[in-house]
């Protein structure tokens, strides 16, 4: 006798399986953008955050991205092989290692600016619509992260 299914197992019932599925699609969109720009994924939320916030220690951007230094360590140097990025000691702190955009770092972001309007036009939806879903997302990740 065939087992019954149960409503809450079923995969097209997972917010799990809804929030995963969706960043697969939302990076292969990325993916031909970035390729444009010789840059992976990881690669494109490290330059996001030094755009913004040059001069920032590895610990700071591990915060940041929501990850541990051991992840970030092999990305951040390719960023430097790459030349987009310097390592340099903190002035104030030799023990303190900053990350500093270099002029090709600096001028990618010129080029990059271009991405979250195509994104979003894909999205299908407009500013207001994705602000609230990114308000959404961060209010759903804040109680995930409340319930560890």
């Amino acid at each position: 006798m065939a087992k019954q299914h149960c409503e809450a197992l079923k995969l097209d019932n997972q917010l799990c399986f809804a929030l995963y599925s969706a960043t697969l699609a939302m990076t292969k969109l990325y993916k031909p953008m970035l390729q444009a720009l010789d840059l992976t994924y990881p690669q494109y939320l490290m330059m996001l955050v030094l755009w913004e916030q040059d001069g920032i220690t590895a610990t700071e951007l591990g915060k940041k991205l929501m990850q541990d230094l051991g992840a970030l360590s092999p990305v951040i140097k390719r960023l430097e092989a790459q030349g987009l990025i310097e390592r340099r000691r903190s002035s104030q702190d030799e023990r303190k290692v900053q990350l500093h955009l270099s002029e090709a770092g600096r001028a990618l972001q010129t080029k990059a600016e271009a991405i979250p309007p195509q994104i979003l036009c894909s999205s299908g939806l407009d500013l207001a619509a994705g602000s609230q879903l990114k308000q959404q997302l961060e209010s759903l990740r804040q109680s995930l992260m409340d319930s560890l």
